[in-house]
């Protein structure tokens, strides 16, 4: 069982009208948008990672990487 904790939001009185004579499930959609704003910093924060680290296997000539990989495969 997963454990689940409250969220509270206040929004205006009239978007919770139209939301609910909608038929909006509020509650599905908050979650829907929580998710993906985790996804897209998730994302946002590997991409950055990922230049930091392309900047700095650019410094690392390929030769190193062959001998690497090399030593690698005969130390097995």
């Amino acid at each position: 069982m997963s454990m689940e904790e409250t969220v509270c939001a206040k929004v205006p009185a009239g978007l919770k009208k139209k939301l609910s004579s909608l038929g909006v499930n509020v509650s599905e959609v908050i979650r829907e948008s929580l998710q993906s704003e985790v996804n897209r910093l998730e994302k946002e924060r590997l991409n950055k990672l990922a230049k930091e680290v392309s900047v700095i296997l650019k410094k690392i000539p390929p030769e190193e990487f062959t001998e690497s990989i090399r030593a690698t495969r005969d130390s097995k």
